[in-house]
């Protein structure tokens, strides 16, 4: 008997020679690219490509020129080849099997294998442009705006307390709880269970936002946003493990503005139905609840990537061979990548070991780890990055904790007023700073000198707009200092992460943004704590927006002091250097007299 794969083998050659004896005679063999494609077709997947190659050229020995037919058939092939690998090998054997028949079979090889990373190269616009739409509808929900109002409102009757010290400090703690374990699980899932477990969150959420009563309603609610927002990292990272290097800039760039369209397109719609067509903020809030629906039907779109960047990495492979002279662009990102990120680790620990192992679960984690507390040391290390990690914890810990609380501020500041521009306020200040954020690109300032600098002055213009909105009695004063608040901190937050990043590779910059979002929840729930909770000293909104802008000009001191000492630095080093040059140039002859012998 024999054995089941050796069978599996053995019928394509039975099938091949009982067709041949039977229609040999007759001279109705299948023309020559039928015959290659049937021998293809079987062997696929039962032989490595390097022995399928001379295998399939068979069928066509006795034809003139068999090479250029099955160079043209692997255009065909490799255009809806499935398994990219097998194509990627497939190509590197026609290379080397074909080297030694002439410079032209060569030059067609590569016009195959060009063909198919063309063909390869597209395959990241399907899931851009499926994320994107799950990006977009996840943040179009018109009820945000009006969230304060629709609570506090007939529909649900709690009061500002009750919102302030029960029931929003709960996001807090969630997403804290969650971030963590959610930013490992995704990594370890590859990313698309989480985002839609993102989508069913929001769903729930925006469910018990339109039908729960109570305050323990609410602050499951809460629990379930806290699961939304810490899901979030699935929505940025997956593109990593389905784009090439060589789009990330962009991808990443189309990700981040489909989110800032879609919530200032929800604002403002959300304003004109309030204003202008009276709609209930129920509504608004259905309307919210069919578009997170739309984001998770789109999210069960998205493919399903084969690595992610810890617990799944590819080894790095050796990259396809060129001819001589011939360069190709998409190679050069790739190249700068590696540069400035770390190596590359298999699963088998090794760096850039092109074998892959299969260790057992608990050895890949725990090197993982491992692998983690290592470029965790070696990004804080540097002084720059440490500092600019330090402020963007820190001010992102204030920037949220502000913008948890501002509904609850605008309506203690205008309890009776009819007509609530929430939502127009919301859609100018993220378009705002979209803008500020935008043009900064443009500015050319030495970063590394002047740069804390920046961080320190435009942390007392965020102060200041916060002392503002507590002291007035003015809504749109104190929507004005909401303004200037959310534009200074886009601004300031698109700088702080250019200088974290301009010299991470995207494994590091992920796993430094995580740790840098961890410690600012940490100081975030600490604020809760203290502040907001009833545990602590449980104070009333009018008195929390006095406090968030002292911390805000503490951490403005904080950066003043040390922008001043790195000024000081960089120009006592410039007077030592400056002193040095005039010495050497005192001692050195001048060219024109002769040298003391």
């Amino acid at each position: 008997m024999l054995p089941g794969g050796l069978l599996q083998q053995l019928l394509p050659l039975l099938q091949r020679l009982l067709w041949g004896l039977m229609q040999r005679p007759r001279g109705l063999l299948p023309p020559p690219h039928l015959q290659l494609q049937l021998w293809l077709r079987q062997w696929e997947g039962l032989l490595p490509a390097e022995e399928l190659l001379p295998k399939a050229m068979l069928p066509l020995s006795g034809w003139t020129d068999p090479i250029s037919k099955v160079l043209f058939y692997f255009q065909i092939k490799l255009r809806s080849c499935s398994n990219v690998e097998f194509g990627k090998t497939l190509v590197v054997a026609a290379i080397g099997k074909f080297q030694g028949f002439g410079e032209s079979y060569t030059v067609k090889c590569f016009d195959a294998m060009s063909c198919f990373q063309t063909s390869e190269s597209q395959s990241w616009i399907y899931p851009t442009v499926i994320l994107c739409l799950f990006g977009f509808f996840s943040m179009m929900r018109p009820s945000e705006p009006f969230l304060m109002v629709y609570l506090s409102g007939p529909d649900k009757n709690l009061t500002s307390a009750e919102l302030t010290n029960e029931i929003f400090p709960v996001w807090t703690y969630s997403y804290l709880a969650l971030l963590l374990p959610v930013f490992i699980l995704t990594d370890y899932v590859r990313y698309k269970p989480v985002i839609i477990l993102q989508g069913i969150s929001f769903i729930i959420c925006w469910l018990l936002l339109l039908f729960g009563q109570g305050v323990r309603t609410m602050q499951v609610l809460e629990f379930f946003y806290g699961m939304v927002t810490a899901t979030e990292v699935a929505y940025y990272a997956y593109i990593y493990s389905v784009v090439s290097p060589e789009h990330y800039q962009k991808v990443s760039g189309y990700c981040r503005s489909v989110t800032l369209v879609a919530y200032t397109s929800a604002s403002a719609l959300a304003q004109l139905l309030v204003s202008l067509a009276g709609l209930s903020y129920f509504y608004l809030n259905v309307i919210s609840l069919a578009s997170v629906s739309v984001a998770f039907l789109f999210s069960l779109f998205l493919p399903m990537p084969k690595k992610s960047m810890f617990f799944h990495a590819k080894p790095s492979q050796e990259a396809l061979p060129k001819p001589p002279g011939m360069d190709t662009v998409s190679e050069e990102p790739q190249q700068d990548h590696k540069r400035v990120g770390k190596e590359v680790f298999t699963d088998s620990g090794n760096p850039d070991d092109g074998q892959v192992t299969n260790p057992k679960p608990g050895n890949v984690a725990l090197r993982v780890f491992v692998q983690w507390l290592q470029d965790l040391k070696q990004c804080y290390s540097s002084k720059q990055l440490f500092y600019w990690s330090l402020w963007w914890a820190f001010s992102t810990a204030g920037y949220n904790q502000v913008l948890n609380y501002v509904q609850v501020l605008w309506d203690y500041k205008a309890p009776s007023q009819i007509s609530v521009y929430n939502g127009a306020v919301e859609a100018i200040a993220t378009f705002g700073g979209a803008l500020a954020a935008f043009a900064v690109g443009y500015v050319k300032v030495n970063w590394d000198l002047l740069g804390e600098l920046a961080l320190a002055i435009f942390s007392v213009v965020n102060a200041g707009s916060l002392f503002l909105m507590h002291y007035t009695t003015n809504i749109w004063a104190c929507y004005t200092g909401y303004l200037i608040f959310k534009t200074v901190y886009m601004l300031l937050i698109t700088i702080a992460v250019f200088q974290i990043a301009v010299n991470l590779s995207v494994e590091r910059y992920a796993l430094v943004f995580g740790i840098n979002t961890f410690i600012a929840l940490v100081i975030q729930t600490i604020i809760t704590v203290i502040v907001v909770d009833q545990g602590g000293l449980g104070l009333p909104i009018s008195i929390q927006f006095l406090v968030y802008g002292s911390y805000f000009a503490a951490i403005a001191g904080i950066f003043l002091m040390r922008s001043i000492y790195i000024m000081y630095s960089a120009t006592c080093q410039k007077r030592v250097q400056n002193s040095v040059t005039t010495s050497r140039n005192q001692y050195r002859p001048h060219p024109e007299e002769p040298k003391n012998v």
